[in-house]
This record gives structure tokens, sequence and C-alpha cells, in this order.
């Protein structure tokens, strides 16, 4: 009878995929759960995620990026490539605790593009291959489980490499810019000691988790997949 590669696997799926995918569910719970609840508390400093992204940009003198909106919930995120920093609605005209510590956060990557900071460099130089890797392979795997073809889940292999790699480099990106945005926020004054740090703190820690999600997620594919060729 046929049988595609990664069934009956057993233990090995439900360790190299089963638990990142749960771990990766409870990360998007969490950081989903903390903007609810910080979204709802009113920064002291009465201004809105995209007036504390210029303020912070104007104090850096960083002059040559645009804030602008974008519809797509918690879709915040700059682009070094067009020196854009997009804030999610919520966040754009919202003045609350959680809206300005995630627009801080994303201002600390236009920061940290003004001062080439090196991880931020690495991670622009790899995004190319990334988007290559990623678009393989579910074509890929596809073949390579269903049919059988060794060469295929190899090539998935060095596919998932990559985009483990993309992952890894992504967490010092992700926690430097968290690190500015809570040490910014203090120093301007825009949150106040005490429980709009704390809040802060939760929204910007629980963002964090999901990128170690997808770190794990991203290991556990690529061993997986090695387990997998190993049966041959």
């Amino acid at each position: 009878m046929f049988y595609p590669y990664g069934f009956g696997l057993g233990s090995h799926w439900l360790l190299y995929i089963g638990i990142p995918l749960i771990i990766g569910i409870w990360a998007q719970i969490r950081v989903s759960s903390a903007f609810r609840k910080w979204g709802e508390v009113r920064a002291s400093s009465n201004i809105t995620g995209a007036e504390c992204a210029r303020e912070i940009l104007q104090a850096a003198q960083i002059q040559d990026v645009d804030v602008v909106e974008t519809n797509d919930f918690l879709g915040d995120h700059y682009d070094p490539t067009s020196k854009k920093l997009h804030l999610s609605s919520n966040v754009y005209h919202t003045p609350s605790v959680a809206a300005v510590g995630i627009a801080a956060h994303e201002t600390g990557h236009a920061i940290q593009h003004a001062k080439a900071y090196a991880p931020l460099k690495a991670r622009m130089a790899i995004v190319p291959m990334t988007m290559i890797a990623s678009q393989m392979l579910p074509f890929v795997i596809i073949g390579g489980l269903f049919f059988h073809l060794t060469g295929l889940i190899t090539l998935g292999i060095y596919c998932y490499a990559i985009l483990l790699v993309f992952q890894l480099i992504t967490l010092p990106v992700e926690f430097d810019a968290s690190r500015r945005a809570k040490i910014i926020l203090q120093q301007m004054g825009i949150v106040q000691p005490g429980r709009e740090v704390a809040g802060v703190n939760k929204v910007l820690n629980a963002a964090a988790l999901t990128y170690v999600a997808a770190f794990i997620a991203a290991l556990g594919n690529l061993l997986w997949l090695l387990s997998i060729r190993d049966r041959r």
C-alpha cells in the first residue's frame, strides 16, 4: 500500500511539528490578549501610536522615514526598502499603552536601519533567499513526501535551513528593537513608571515570544525532514 513520507512517524511528528505548533498558537494568543488588554489603557501622554512614532523619529533626527497606516490587524512593521513605518489602524489612531509600545518597537527598527545595526543588515541581505525558499517549500514538500523523492526532501532541508537562519537572525533584531522602545518611551516621558511601563513590557515581551515560536517551528520542520530522510 502507498504511504507518503511523514505518516506514521508518531513521536517524531509530535516532537518536531506538533509541539512547535502548540507553542506558536500559545504565543499568538498571548500577544493578542496583551494587545487587547493594554489597548484599552490610555497612555498618560495621550498621544497616538502614529504621534509616538513621529516624535521618536524626530528625536532620533531621522527625517526620511514615513509613518503610514495599514488595515492589517497587528500588521505593524518597518520596511527598510521603502523606509516606511506601517502601523495598523488600532495602533495608528489610538493613544493606548499597547499602541505606543508597538509604535516605539517598530520605530526601533528604523533607528537600527539608520545606525546600520549589523543583525538588521544581515537579515535584509538574506530576505531574497528566504522568499525564494518559502515559495519553493510547498511544492518541494508535497513532491518529496508523496512521491518518495529523496532529492526533493534534501532540497526541502536546505530551504528550511535558510528559514532557520533567517529566524535566528531575526531574534536579536526584534529583541534589540524592544529594548530600544522600552528605554525611549521612558526617557521621552511617553509612558510613566509603574503600570504603564509594566503594560509596555507585557505587550512587547508577548510579541517577542512569537519570534521565538517561529524559530522553534523552523527548527522542528528541519529536524522532521532530516528524520524522514534518515529513515530511508
